[in-house]
């Protein structure tokens, strides 16, 4: 789909997500950076109101977040950023170069923990993820995952930092190079405004 007047949004977008949750926060963060405004609209996974015949007209897979624009509908973050990145063009998550654009797309970790998994489960499946990560970064000496622009890899890898440290208590000591990105990271205000704590439905 081509987009209009340089990728302007013809309609207000529609973000459905939930405060807690990590896919939904980097999709705000995506949007945050690409200065694209849109309607917050609060589901309550708590309560379970991913289950109503609303929301599962949406997405029938009963998971945040969900992405409205106009008459296009997307859901799994992965999808949306994409979707994004094609449809709005300004201010680009993946760098023109093939090599930079593979990197950045390679960084996506998809999260497969149930809430109901044991917290030393936990740890150590996000452990093993940031070890990799760990690797694949040591090398690079840039501001941010994969240089001195805020990418892609930063939109997936900085809520991941933030709730691995928060909720399950990860020590990021054993990850200097993540640590030191995740520093840059931490201090932009588009992440900030995109955090948690400060979405509409949040209970503090």
């Amino acid at each position: 789909m081509a987009p209009k007047d340089g990728g302007e949004a013809s309609s207000k977008l529609v973000l459905y997500s939930y405060w807690q949750s990590s896919c939904s926060w980097r999709v705000r963060f995506a949007l945050n950076l690409k200065g694209l405004s849109y309607e917050y609209k609060a589901v309550n996974l708590a309560k379970g109101e991913q289950f109503t015949p609303e929301f599962e007209k949406l997405n029938p897979l009963h998971f945040v977040p969900v992405l409205v624009d106009g008459d296009v509908v997307v859901s799994d973050s992965y999808a949306i950023l994409m979707y994004l990145e094609e449809k709005y063009p300004q201010r680009t998550l993946l760098p023109a170069d093939p090599q930079q654009k593979a990197l950045n797309l390679q960084k996506y970790l998809e999260e497969k923990v149930g809430l109901e998994e044991r917290l030393l489960f936990v740890q150590t499946n996000i452990e093993k993820g940031f070890l990799a990560l760990e690797k694949l970064l040591k090398d690079f000496v840039g501001k941010y995952a994969t240089g001195e622009e805020v990418y892609m890899a930063d939109v997936f890898m900085a809520p991941q930092i933030a709730v691995a440290t928060e909720r399950f208590k990860i020590d990021m000591s054993k990850f200097p190079t993540l640590s030191r990105i995740y520093e840059s990271q931490r201090a932009l205000p588009e992440f900030l405004a995109a955090s948690p704590e400060r979405q509409p439905d949040a209970v503090h």
